[in-house]
């Protein structure tokens, strides 16, 4: 029997035990265990944790964007120097594979280290004698307490994108981890602390909707990062939104691998498996439908990846498998759904995840591979995010066609294009409708020191998740016009809208 551990939340630079009397489990979802409780925020504790933030910022504001940017650093050293311990956190209540969790550790670290240009990228712009003696220039302040909003299939590569760039320009933060993966983000305030954070400035607030609401109205809180579903996404969005808030609300994505009769299939094949099965498909960026051109290639490659995805290892993360279990029970079950309905539509079961005995034996919340051929638009598995090793194979004449197809989509987070056609390449570069393009790319995720977001129900607000766009999204910028009269100057009255400083 595993050992249950009682969790905090992180308030005023301290483990606080909660005091709602509301919990939530923690599970391992390799074994299916209660590995934690996690207490879950009510409004007043929410309300507590924003005025020590509120309390806290002044004095961060006012230090030096130099020794805020030393912090970060070390911050980033103590990331480094205990990796072993983040990757097995991560592993643990994730279930990801120790190579994955290793990679999304090195994708937030880049994340951190973008964060310490941030003397940089809060430089403003100054012009001299715009007229009369008048010198002009803006200045960039950051706006104060601020929330990131954190989601459970990336325990620390999201939280450190959303809120690393947000600590190193001045302002307060408060992240609400998910309450599937909390341990993690309640390991890495212990290592804010030890660099040299303020206590106040970096606060984990455990919770469900109520916090989440308490976080969106309250008046006090300047900004709002979310990543998630689109539904709720959009309700981030529109609720921060009335309330005055500055939100960027990230969604789903049912992102599509184009395959062109030129490219090399056994490399695709490749490319799509780890692209749209790793860890478990629980990506916001896994590729989720092979869009084959031409009826060769849509055969010849159905045929690869059939027979790479049956050879797939599916395990906990000690057995070094490809990937590992999806989160809960709950997502397991919405999973085997799903290849139920896609079955009913008259899509092509190629590979039958729910036969293999690990999916119907073990105790954690394991789904071997699943596959699809001839998956049309219309039928759910086509038009839904599946967050599951469930992917398709749709079959288009034309690469015309394919574009129509994905422009038409709801979503509009990432698309690729496998091809050896520089022409191909660029005509759908230049007319697709999505956010995140590859070419030849199996997931194309920018690295951090570039903007990240996708288009239409992907994305609300006009924020963008990593890249410099962090600094203004985080930042509130002030014109200034300064001028100083010489004491003999003389001083006329005059009603005129000010035109000529002369």
């Amino acid at each position: 029997m595993t050992k249950v551990n009682p969790l905090t939340h992180f308030i005023g630079g301290h483990h606080v035990e909660g005091t709602s009397e509301r919990f939530s489990n923690v599970y391992n979802p390799a074994t299916g265990e209660v590995i934690a409780n996690v207490p879950l925020a009510s409004k007043e504790e929410v309300q507590e944790a924003i005025g020590k933030a509120k309390e806290a910022f002044p004095a961060w504001r006012d230090m030096s964007v130099a020794k805020r940017a030393e912090i970060v650093l070390k911050f980033r050293n103590l990331l480094v120097e205990h990796t072993a311990k983040i990757i097995r956190i991560i592993c643990t209540e994730s279930g990801k594979t120790e190579e994955d969790a290793q990679g999304e550790l090195t994708r937030g670290i880049e994340s951190v280290d973008l964060a310490m240009s941030a003397p940089h990228l809060m430089k403003g712009e100054y012009s001299v004698n715009v007229g009369g003696g008048i010198n002009a220039y803006s200045a960039k302040y950051p706006l104060g307490v601020v929330a990131a909003i954190a989601p459970f299939n990336f325990p620390i590569m999201v939280p450190l994108a959303q809120t690393s760039m947000a600590v190193a320009v001045g302002n307060a933060v408060i992240l609400k981890a998910s309450e599937r993966v909390p341990m993690t983000a309640l390991y890495i305030s212990d290592l804010w602390k030890e660099a040299g954070v303020p206590d106040g400035i970096w606060t984990v607030v455990n919770g469900d909707k109520e916090a989440v609401n308490e976080l969106l109205a309250h008046k006090d809180v300047e900004a709002i990062s979310f990543v998630g579903s689109t539904p709720v996404a959009r309700y981030i969005y529109e609720t921060g939104a009335k309330y005055g808030k500055r939100v960027v609300a990230l969604g789903g994505g049912k992102n599509n691998m184009v395959v062109m009769p030129d490219a090399n299939l056994e490399q695709v094949a490749n490319a799509f498996i780890s692209a749209g099965y790793g860890a478990a498909s629980q990506r916001c960026m896994a590729i989720s439908t092979l869009i084959a051109v031409g009826k060769e290639t849509g055969d010849r490659l159905a045929k690869i990846v059939q027979e790479k995805v049956q050879a797939l290892k599916v395990g906990p993360y000690d057995e070094k498998p490809d990937y590992g279990p999806v989160i809960s029970q709950q997502a397991k079950e919405a999973i085997l759904t799903s290849i139920a309905q896609g079955e009913k539509e008259g899509a092509e079961l190629l590979v039958d995840g729910r036969q293999a005995a690990i999916t119907k034996e073990s105790a954690g919340f394991f789904l071997a591979p699943t596959l699809f051929d001839h998956v049309k638009p219309g039928m759910e598995i086509y038009e839904e995010e599946i967050f599951g090793p469930v992917r398709n194979i749709v079959r288009t004449e034309t690469l015309d066609e394919a574009i129509q197809l994905i422009n038409e989509h709801e979503l509009g987070n990432g698309v690729t294009i496998f091809t050896n056609d520089g022409l191909a390449a660029r005509k759908f570069t230049t007319e697709i409708d999505v956010g995140m393009v590859g070419v030849n790319v199996p997931i194309p995720i920018p690295v951090g020191y570039h903007n990240f977001a996708g288009f239409k129900g992907s994305r609300f607000g006009d924020g963008q998740m990593f890249g410099p766009d962090q600094a203004r999204f985080y930042t509130k910028t002030k014109m200034i016009s300064e001028r100083w009269v010489e004491p003999s100057e003389e001083n006329k009255l005059s009603f005129a809208f000010p035109s000529d400083y002369k």
